[in-house]
């Protein structure tokens, strides 16, 4: 069984469900994006919203696809940096209890958070304090980490460290690695197009974008973008909600539908689609089953706050799963 190593950003998620959207305008937070945050304002979100129902879990792009992969019961890693403190440890723990193998580093800064504001309609709004998280360099990288790994999958809120995304890179490449991308906000991938363009088209494998990730990639709309994206990889994936996903590798491009279920919130929908889609890709399956296998594991996790699933809706997955 292939072995899948994750890299990104060590963060906590902090699940806040709101009664109204007038939060984010308070704030200043376009709603669905993810907007980098100092101290104090990760702080003055907390203050302003500490009346409302909240869940604490680790998250993190890359994390959340590691940690799905490691409940599937693929072997897995996750390389990230952490501080010395409480929230750290959860992140930590959280890990170390679902069987991922941490390569983790540590700093004095504070652990990062995402504060997840959920809308009454599902959809997510992060303001997100990358703390520790964002100190995670090229020389944070060992290379025996690596040997021991079969595809790298690495978060695109990592882009804006050039030479940390360079040099993962390069030691996959070195040691035989696949490499899967998952590009992160829109506004992330507008203020890097141009250099994801140039490591996308010459170090990675697999692309996972969500519709308005692959507009800002691309300026076009889905249909026209994933045979653009596909150009620049091996295979091209773009996920389009609530009307499933497309598919493309080649010639050959796959239109995947959804599963019927009832959203409470969107937090983990992406990631968990890469963690069914690589899951497929390491036991050989089709690209069609690949996706098949995303849109139930995303269908799954949007039942519940946050990004990750209790034992029971985790056992209605993998059944599903074995269907496919």
């Amino acid at each position: 069984m292939k072995r899948i190593l994750g890299i990104g950003n060590a963060l906590v998620d902090i699940m806040t469900k709101l009664d109204n959207d007038s939060y984010l305008a308070h704030f200043g937070l376009p709603k669905g994006s993810m907007v980098l945050v100092d101290a104090d304002k990760s702080k003055n979100v907390s203050d302003g919203t500490l009346h409302l129902k909240k869940t604490i879990r680790s998250g993190g792009s890359a994390a959340n696809t590691i940690h799905g992969l490691a409940r599937m019961g693929m072997e897995t890693g996750f390389i990230g940096k952490i501080g010395r403190d409480e929230i750290g440890k959860v992140f930590h723990d959280d890990l170390e209890a679902s069987n991922i193998r941490t390569h983790l580093t540590h700093s004095s800064t504070e652990s990062g958070r995402a504060m997840a504001l959920i809308s009454p309609d599902a959809e997510r709004t992060f303001a997100t304090y990358l703390g520790a998280a964002v100190e995670l360099s090229d020389k944070d990288l060992n290379e025996s980490i690596f040997a021991g790994y079969d595809l790298v999958h690495i978060e695109g809120y990592l882009v804006q460290n050039h030479a940390l995304m360079l040099r993962a890179f390069e030691i996959a490449k070195k040691h035989g690695l696949k490499i899967s991308v998952d590009m992160a906000s829109y506004n992330i991938v507008e203020a890097n197009k141009d250099f994801l363009h140039s490591v996308i088209r010459d170090f990675v494998d697999i692309v996972f974008a969500n519709e308005d990730e692959a507009r800002a990639f691309t300026s076009m709309e889905p249909g026209d973008a994933i045979n653009e994206l596909s150009e620049y990889c091996e295979i091209a994936v773009v996920k389009t909600g609530r009307n499933g996903s497309l598919v493309k590798a080649g010639n050959q491009i796959h239109s995947i539908g959804i599963i019927p279920v009832k959203s409470i919130d969107t937090t983990g929908a992406g990631d968990l689609y890469a963690s069914g889609f690589l899951y497929g890709l390491a036991h050989n399956m089709s690209l069609d089953q690949c996706g098949r296998i995303g849109a139930i594991l995303a269908g799954k996790v949007i039942e519940v706050v946050g990004s990750k699933m209790d034992d029971e809706r985790w056992m209605e997955a993998k059944e599903m799963v074995y269907k496919v």
